[in-house]
Protein backbone atom coordinates (compact mmCIF):
# COMPACT_ATOMS: atom_id res chain seq x y z
CA UNK A 1 0.00 0.00 0.00
CA UNK A 2 0.85 3.45 -1.01
CA UNK A 3 0.23 6.33 1.28
CA UNK A 4 1.07 9.30 -1.55
CA UNK A 5 -2.02 11.03 -1.43
CA UNK A 6 -5.43 10.50 0.10
CA UNK A 7 -6.91 10.21 -3.28
CA UNK A 8 -5.55 6.46 -3.36
CA UNK A 9 -7.16 3.82 -1.43
CA UNK A 10 -5.29 0.70 -2.67
CA UNK A 11 -2.52 -0.24 -5.21
CA UNK A 12 -1.73 -4.17 -6.27
CA UNK A 13 1.03 -4.68 -8.04
CA UNK A 14 0.19 -7.75 -9.83
CA UNK A 15 2.65 -8.83 -12.68
CA UNK A 16 5.95 -7.84 -14.05
CA UNK A 17 5.02 -6.88 -17.39
CA UNK A 18 2.40 -4.00 -18.78
CA UNK A 19 -1.00 -3.89 -17.91
CA UNK A 20 -2.55 -2.61 -21.58
CA UNK A 21 -5.94 -3.28 -20.33
CA UNK A 22 -8.21 -4.60 -17.42
CA UNK A 23 -12.14 -5.01 -16.32
CA UNK A 24 -14.06 -5.78 -13.31
CA UNK A 25 -17.12 -7.98 -13.30
CA UNK A 26 -20.53 -6.24 -12.29
CA UNK A 27 -20.24 -7.08 -8.76
CA UNK A 28 -16.62 -6.29 -8.79
CA UNK A 29 -15.68 -10.14 -7.47
CA UNK A 30 -13.58 -10.85 -10.45
CA UNK A 31 -10.59 -8.92 -12.31
CA UNK A 32 -9.43 -9.99 -15.29
CA UNK A 33 -6.04 -7.99 -16.84
CA UNK A 34 -3.82 -8.73 -19.44
CA UNK A 35 -0.13 -9.99 -19.13
CA UNK A 36 1.45 -10.91 -22.14
CA UNK A 37 -0.57 -13.42 -24.08
CA UNK A 38 -2.80 -13.93 -21.57
CA UNK A 39 -5.05 -12.83 -19.77
CA UNK A 40 -5.25 -13.30 -16.26
CA UNK A 41 -8.51 -13.54 -13.91
CA UNK A 42 -8.55 -12.67 -9.78
CA UNK A 43 -10.76 -13.48 -7.35
CA UNK A 44 -11.15 -9.41 -5.90
CA UNK A 45 -12.48 -8.05 -2.82
CA UNK A 46 -12.80 -8.74 0.81
CA UNK A 47 -10.10 -6.65 1.93
CA UNK A 48 -7.59 -8.85 0.46
CA UNK A 49 -5.06 -9.02 -2.13
CA UNK A 50 -6.55 -10.24 -5.27
CA UNK A 51 -6.24 -13.80 -5.97
CA UNK A 52 -5.49 -15.49 -9.25
CA UNK A 53 -7.88 -17.90 -10.09
CA UNK A 54 -7.71 -18.48 -13.94
CA UNK A 55 -5.66 -18.24 -16.75
CA UNK A 56 -6.63 -17.93 -20.12
CA UNK A 57 -3.55 -18.42 -22.71
CA UNK A 58 -5.12 -19.53 -26.12
CA UNK A 59 -3.32 -16.12 -28.09
CA UNK A 60 -0.03 -16.69 -29.08
CA UNK A 61 0.78 -13.15 -29.14
CA UNK A 62 0.35 -9.85 -26.76
CA UNK A 63 -3.30 -9.92 -25.46
CA UNK A 64 -4.45 -6.07 -26.16
CA UNK A 65 -8.12 -5.98 -24.47
CA UNK A 66 -10.20 -7.49 -22.27
CA UNK A 67 -13.80 -6.68 -21.49
CA UNK A 68 -16.62 -8.86 -19.30
CA UNK A 69 -20.42 -8.80 -20.28
CA UNK A 70 -23.37 -8.23 -17.67
CA UNK A 71 -23.80 -11.96 -17.69
CA UNK A 72 -20.04 -12.39 -16.68
CA UNK A 73 -18.87 -13.54 -20.19
CA UNK A 74 -15.30 -12.79 -20.82
CA UNK A 75 -13.73 -11.54 -24.24
CA UNK A 76 -10.16 -11.02 -25.13
CA UNK A 77 -8.52 -9.78 -28.25
CA UNK A 78 -4.90 -9.68 -29.48
CA UNK A 79 -2.18 -8.87 -31.83
CA UNK A 80 -2.62 -12.68 -33.19
CA UNK A 81 -5.90 -11.19 -35.01
CA UNK A 82 -8.04 -13.45 -32.86
CA UNK A 83 -10.86 -12.81 -30.37
CA UNK A 84 -12.20 -15.57 -27.90
CA UNK A 85 -15.22 -15.31 -25.65
CA UNK A 86 -14.53 -17.51 -22.37
CA UNK A 87 -17.73 -18.99 -21.01
CA UNK A 88 -17.74 -19.35 -17.16
CA UNK A 89 -18.46 -22.67 -16.20
CA UNK A 90 -20.06 -24.03 -12.91
CA UNK A 91 -16.36 -25.30 -12.11
CA UNK A 92 -14.42 -21.86 -11.96
CA UNK A 93 -12.77 -22.38 -15.35
CA UNK A 94 -13.62 -20.89 -18.75
CA UNK A 95 -14.72 -22.26 -21.98
CA UNK A 96 -13.28 -20.80 -24.86
CA UNK A 97 -14.92 -19.66 -28.31
CA UNK A 98 -13.23 -18.63 -31.14
CA UNK A 99 -14.91 -15.43 -32.75
CA UNK A 100 -14.57 -15.26 -36.64
CA UNK A 101 -13.34 -11.60 -37.21
CA UNK A 102 -11.90 -12.23 -40.53
CA UNK A 103 -9.07 -9.45 -39.91
CA UNK A 104 -5.63 -9.73 -41.14
CA UNK A 105 -3.99 -7.07 -38.86
CA UNK A 106 -3.42 -7.05 -34.86
CA UNK A 107 -7.09 -6.95 -32.71
CA UNK A 108 -6.26 -3.31 -30.96
CA UNK A 109 -9.63 -2.93 -28.56
CA UNK A 110 -12.43 -4.77 -27.36
CA UNK A 111 -15.86 -3.46 -25.50
CA UNK A 112 -19.20 -5.33 -25.00
CA UNK A 113 -22.40 -3.72 -25.99
CA UNK A 114 -24.93 -3.11 -22.50
CA UNK A 115 -26.76 -5.69 -23.42
CA UNK A 116 -23.95 -8.57 -23.60
CA UNK A 117 -25.39 -10.02 -26.45
CA UNK A 118 -22.78 -8.50 -28.87
CA UNK A 119 -19.51 -6.65 -28.67
CA UNK A 120 -16.93 -4.84 -31.09
CA UNK A 121 -13.29 -5.13 -32.13
CA UNK A 122 -11.25 -2.35 -33.64
CA UNK A 123 -8.30 -3.43 -35.54
CA UNK A 124 -5.11 -2.34 -37.23
CA UNK A 125 -6.89 -3.71 -40.56
CA UNK A 126 -8.81 -0.41 -40.79
CA UNK A 127 -11.84 -2.87 -39.87
CA UNK A 128 -14.28 -2.24 -36.51
CA UNK A 129 -15.68 -6.41 -36.52
CA UNK A 130 -19.32 -6.02 -34.36
CA UNK A 131 -19.46 -10.19 -33.25
CA UNK A 132 -23.18 -11.58 -32.02
CA UNK A 133 -23.48 -15.27 -31.51
CA UNK A 134 -25.62 -17.49 -34.47
CA UNK A 135 -27.23 -19.81 -32.06
CA UNK A 136 -28.28 -21.66 -35.21
CA UNK A 137 -24.53 -22.37 -35.68
CA UNK A 138 -22.97 -22.38 -32.00
CA UNK A 139 -20.22 -19.46 -33.02
CA UNK A 140 -19.79 -16.25 -32.58
CA UNK A 141 -19.85 -14.25 -36.19
CA UNK A 142 -18.86 -10.98 -37.13
CA UNK A 143 -20.15 -8.17 -39.64
CA UNK A 144 -17.52 -5.48 -40.33
CA UNK A 145 -17.50 -1.61 -40.44
CA UNK A 146 -14.96 -0.44 -42.99
CA UNK A 147 -15.76 3.53 -44.56
CA UNK A 148 -14.72 5.12 -43.88
CA UNK A 149 -11.99 4.26 -41.64
CA UNK A 150 -8.27 5.07 -42.63
CA UNK A 151 -6.04 3.55 -40.09
CA UNK A 152 -6.09 1.64 -37.16
CA UNK A 153 -8.86 1.79 -34.55
CA UNK A 154 -7.74 2.78 -30.96
CA UNK A 155 -10.55 3.02 -28.70
CA UNK A 156 -14.50 2.31 -28.64
CA UNK A 157 -17.45 2.99 -26.91
CA UNK A 158 -20.97 1.83 -26.89
CA UNK A 159 -24.02 4.05 -26.30
CA UNK A 160 -26.53 3.31 -23.69
CA UNK A 161 -28.83 2.35 -26.27
CA UNK A 162 -26.72 -0.09 -27.82
CA UNK A 163 -26.82 0.60 -31.19
CA UNK A 164 -24.62 4.03 -31.56
CA UNK A 165 -20.81 2.92 -31.74
CA UNK A 166 -17.95 5.34 -30.79
CA UNK A 167 -14.34 4.95 -32.48
CA UNK A 168 -11.09 6.46 -32.62
CA UNK A 169 -8.11 5.51 -34.07
CA UNK A 170 -4.78 7.05 -35.96
CA UNK A 171 -6.47 8.82 -38.83
CA UNK A 172 -7.41 11.21 -36.39
CA UNK A 173 -10.95 11.07 -36.73
CA UNK A 174 -13.56 10.35 -33.95
CA UNK A 175 -16.92 8.54 -35.80
CA UNK A 176 -20.47 7.60 -34.55
CA UNK A 177 -21.09 4.34 -36.46
CA UNK A 178 -24.08 2.42 -36.17
CA UNK A 179 -23.70 -0.54 -35.05
CA UNK A 180 -27.51 -2.27 -35.64
CA UNK A 181 -27.76 -5.94 -35.55
CA UNK A 182 -31.05 -7.00 -37.74
CA UNK A 183 -32.84 -9.55 -35.15
CA UNK A 184 -30.94 -8.47 -32.43
CA UNK A 185 -31.47 -4.93 -32.15
CA UNK A 186 -35.03 -3.09 -32.17
CA UNK A 187 -35.39 0.35 -33.93
CA UNK A 188 -37.32 1.48 -30.48
CA UNK A 189 -33.87 1.54 -29.16
CA UNK A 190 -33.06 5.21 -31.17
CA UNK A 191 -36.13 6.31 -31.07
CA UNK A 192 -36.05 10.30 -30.49
CA UNK A 193 -32.54 10.13 -30.99
CA UNK A 194 -30.80 13.12 -31.51
CA UNK A 195 -28.07 11.85 -33.40
CA UNK A 196 -30.80 10.79 -36.36
CA UNK A 197 -33.53 8.89 -37.82
CA UNK A 198 -32.45 5.81 -39.94
CA UNK A 199 -29.57 4.11 -38.26
CA UNK A 200 -28.48 0.90 -40.95
CA UNK A 201 -25.54 -1.11 -40.16
CA UNK A 202 -22.25 0.72 -40.98
CA UNK A 203 -23.80 4.02 -41.40
CA UNK A 204 -21.40 7.10 -40.46
CA UNK A 205 -23.61 9.08 -37.62
CA UNK A 206 -21.48 11.85 -36.65
CA UNK A 207 -17.57 12.33 -37.13
CA UNK A 208 -15.06 15.17 -36.33
CA UNK A 209 -11.58 15.50 -37.06
CA UNK A 210 -8.75 16.29 -34.15
CA UNK A 211 -5.62 15.12 -36.26
CA UNK A 212 -3.75 13.67 -33.70
CA UNK A 213 -4.39 9.32 -32.47
CA UNK A 214 -7.12 9.61 -30.87
CA UNK A 215 -6.40 7.35 -27.75
CA UNK A 216 -9.74 7.05 -25.95
CA UNK A 217 -13.62 8.02 -26.85
CA UNK A 218 -16.56 7.49 -23.88
CA UNK A 219 -20.01 8.43 -23.92
CA UNK A 220 -22.24 10.17 -21.36
CA UNK A 221 -25.16 8.36 -22.60
CA UNK A 222 -27.83 10.41 -20.34
CA UNK A 223 -26.40 13.40 -22.14
CA UNK A 224 -26.10 12.18 -25.30
CA UNK A 225 -22.45 13.43 -25.35
CA UNK A 226 -18.92 11.78 -25.60
CA UNK A 227 -15.64 12.73 -24.38
CA UNK A 228 -12.45 11.92 -26.10
CA UNK A 229 -8.53 12.75 -25.66
CA UNK A 230 -5.79 12.93 -28.18
CA UNK A 231 -2.18 12.52 -28.60
CA UNK A 232 -1.78 16.65 -28.63
CA UNK A 233 -2.70 16.65 -25.06
CA UNK A 234 -6.11 17.43 -25.24
CA UNK A 235 -9.35 16.28 -24.10
CA UNK A 236 -12.70 17.08 -26.16
CA UNK A 237 -16.12 17.34 -25.28
CA UNK A 238 -18.87 17.34 -28.05
CA UNK A 239 -22.51 16.83 -28.78
CA UNK A 240 -25.24 15.83 -31.92
CA UNK A 241 -24.98 19.62 -32.70
CA UNK A 242 -21.95 20.33 -32.83
CA UNK A 243 -20.82 21.92 -30.01
CA UNK A 244 -17.32 21.15 -28.96
CA UNK A 245 -14.94 21.94 -26.14
CA UNK A 246 -11.33 21.38 -25.91
CA UNK A 247 -9.25 22.16 -23.11
CA UNK A 248 -5.65 20.84 -22.75
CA UNK A 249 -3.30 18.78 -20.44
CA UNK A 250 -1.91 20.84 -17.91
CA UNK A 251 1.34 19.64 -17.85
CA UNK A 252 1.66 19.21 -21.42
CA UNK A 253 1.46 15.16 -21.94
CA UNK A 254 -1.38 13.01 -23.69
CA UNK A 255 -4.02 11.40 -21.67
CA UNK A 256 -4.68 7.68 -22.51
CA UNK A 257 -7.89 7.26 -21.14
CA UNK A 258 -10.60 8.87 -19.38
CA UNK A 259 -13.97 8.26 -17.96
CA UNK A 260 -16.72 10.32 -17.20
CA UNK A 261 -17.39 11.05 -13.10
CA UNK A 262 -20.37 12.55 -13.73
CA UNK A 263 -22.43 15.19 -15.96
CA UNK A 264 -19.68 17.58 -15.29
CA UNK A 265 -16.56 15.97 -14.45
CA UNK A 266 -14.24 13.84 -16.26
CA UNK A 267 -11.06 12.08 -14.90
CA UNK A 268 -7.91 11.51 -17.53
CA UNK A 269 -5.10 9.67 -16.93
CA UNK A 270 -1.79 8.95 -19.06
CA UNK A 271 2.15 9.57 -19.58
CA UNK A 272 1.93 12.13 -16.12
CA UNK A 273 1.15 8.85 -13.96
CA UNK A 274 -1.38 10.52 -12.00
CA UNK A 275 -4.97 11.06 -12.33
CA UNK A 276 -6.41 14.74 -13.86
CA UNK A 277 -9.81 16.14 -13.37
CA UNK A 278 -11.25 18.50 -15.64
CA UNK A 279 -14.72 20.41 -14.98
CA UNK A 280 -17.16 21.87 -16.92
CA UNK A 281 -18.38 25.47 -15.66
CA UNK A 282 -19.54 28.71 -17.15
CA UNK A 283 -16.65 29.40 -19.09
CA UNK A 284 -16.85 25.45 -21.09
CA UNK A 285 -14.38 22.91 -19.50
CA UNK A 286 -11.10 23.50 -17.12
CA UNK A 287 -8.93 21.82 -15.25
CA UNK A 288 -9.73 21.09 -11.59
CA UNK A 289 -7.15 18.75 -10.12
CA UNK A 290 -4.62 16.46 -9.48
CA UNK A 291 -5.56 13.36 -8.26
CA UNK A 292 -2.24 11.44 -5.90
CA UNK A 293 0.48 14.02 -7.06
CA UNK A 294 2.66 14.96 -4.19
CA UNK A 295 2.97 19.06 -3.85
CA UNK A 296 6.41 20.54 -4.11
CA UNK A 297 6.65 21.54 -0.23
CA UNK A 298 6.24 17.49 0.82
CA UNK A 299 8.81 16.46 -1.12
CA UNK A 300 12.43 15.86 0.55
CA UNK A 301 14.88 18.04 -0.22
CA UNK A 302 17.40 16.03 -1.74
CA UNK A 303 21.57 16.30 -0.47
CA UNK A 304 24.78 15.35 -1.93
CA UNK A 305 27.60 13.24 -0.46
CA UNK A 306 29.15 16.48 0.79
CA UNK A 307 25.68 17.76 1.89
CA UNK A 308 25.32 20.32 -0.05
CA UNK A 309 21.86 21.05 -1.57
CA UNK A 310 22.04 18.79 -5.03
CA UNK A 311 18.98 20.98 -6.00
CA UNK A 312 19.69 24.31 -7.97
CA UNK A 313 16.83 25.16 -8.77
CA UNK A 314 14.02 24.64 -5.94
CA UNK A 315 11.04 25.54 -8.01
CA UNK A 316 11.47 21.49 -9.48
CA UNK A 317 10.09 19.87 -5.91
CA UNK A 318 12.57 17.10 -6.43
CA UNK A 319 16.82 16.41 -7.57
CA UNK A 320 16.38 15.75 -10.88
CA UNK A 321 20.11 14.82 -10.50
CA UNK A 322 19.52 12.69 -7.70
CA UNK A 323 16.10 11.50 -9.91
CA UNK A 324 18.16 10.06 -12.85
CA UNK A 325 21.49 9.11 -11.12
CA UNK A 326 18.74 6.38 -8.66
CA UNK A 327 16.91 5.25 -12.77
CA UNK A 328 20.32 4.84 -13.85
CA UNK A 329 21.89 2.77 -10.99
CA UNK A 330 18.53 0.92 -10.15
CA UNK A 331 16.26 1.46 -12.63
CA UNK A 332 13.87 3.03 -10.59
CA UNK A 333 13.40 6.39 -8.35
CA UNK A 334 13.06 5.70 -4.43
CA UNK A 335 9.79 5.58 -2.84
CA UNK A 336 10.42 8.98 -1.24
CA UNK A 337 10.66 10.45 -4.95
CA UNK A 338 8.13 8.36 -6.09
CA UNK A 339 5.52 11.55 -7.49
CA UNK A 340 2.39 9.46 -7.73
CA UNK A 341 1.07 5.62 -6.90
CA UNK A 342 1.47 4.35 -10.62
CA UNK A 343 5.39 4.51 -11.97
CA UNK A 344 4.44 4.26 -15.27
CA UNK A 345 2.16 5.46 -17.62
CA UNK A 346 -1.53 4.73 -16.85
CA UNK A 347 -2.76 3.03 -20.38
CA UNK A 348 -6.49 2.33 -18.47
CA UNK A 349 -9.20 4.23 -16.29
CA UNK A 350 -12.50 1.62 -15.01
CA UNK A 351 -15.55 2.75 -12.72
CA UNK A 352 -15.26 0.68 -9.53
CA UNK A 353 -17.69 2.16 -7.36
CA UNK A 354 -21.16 4.23 -8.09
CA UNK A 355 -23.54 6.16 -6.24
CA UNK A 356 -26.53 8.10 -8.13
CA UNK A 357 -25.09 8.27 -11.43
CA UNK A 358 -21.64 9.15 -9.89
CA UNK A 359 -18.42 7.23 -9.85
CA UNK A 360 -16.58 7.70 -6.44
CA UNK A 361 -14.48 4.71 -7.26
CA UNK A 362 -12.02 4.55 -9.96
CA UNK A 363 -9.75 2.04 -11.02
CA UNK A 364 -6.45 2.22 -13.26
CA UNK A 365 -4.09 -0.03 -14.53
CA UNK A 366 -0.63 0.91 -15.91
CA UNK A 367 2.59 0.13 -17.77
CA UNK A 368 4.58 -0.77 -14.53
CA UNK A 369 1.90 -3.80 -13.78
CA UNK A 370 0.45 -1.81 -11.23
CA UNK A 371 -3.67 -2.03 -10.71
CA UNK A 372 -4.35 0.89 -8.99
CA UNK A 373 -8.00 2.36 -6.84
CA UNK A 374 -8.58 5.86 -6.53
CA UNK A 375 -11.06 7.49 -4.40
CA UNK A 376 -12.50 11.11 -6.53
Amino acid sequence: MLDTSKSVLSVFKLVKAPIYSHCFSIDRSLLAITCNTDCLVYRFGGGKSPQLIATLPDHDKTVTAVDISIHGRIVTCSQDRNAYVWEPLSDGSYKPTLVLLRINRAATSVSWAPNGYKFAVGSSARIIAVCYYEQENNWWVSKHIKKPIKSSVNCLSWHSNGILLASGGTDGYVRVFSGFIKGLDTKEAVSNSPWGEKFPFGAVVKEWYNGSFIHDVEWRSNIEKLAYVAHDGTLTVADSVEQIYSVNAPEGLPFKSLIWINDHEILCAGYSCHPVMFTEGSNGWQFSKNLDKVGKQSLPQSTSEDGTDDEENPTFGMSALRKFKQLDLKGRVTAAEQESAHENAIVELRPFEESNGQVTQVSSCGLDGEIVIYAV
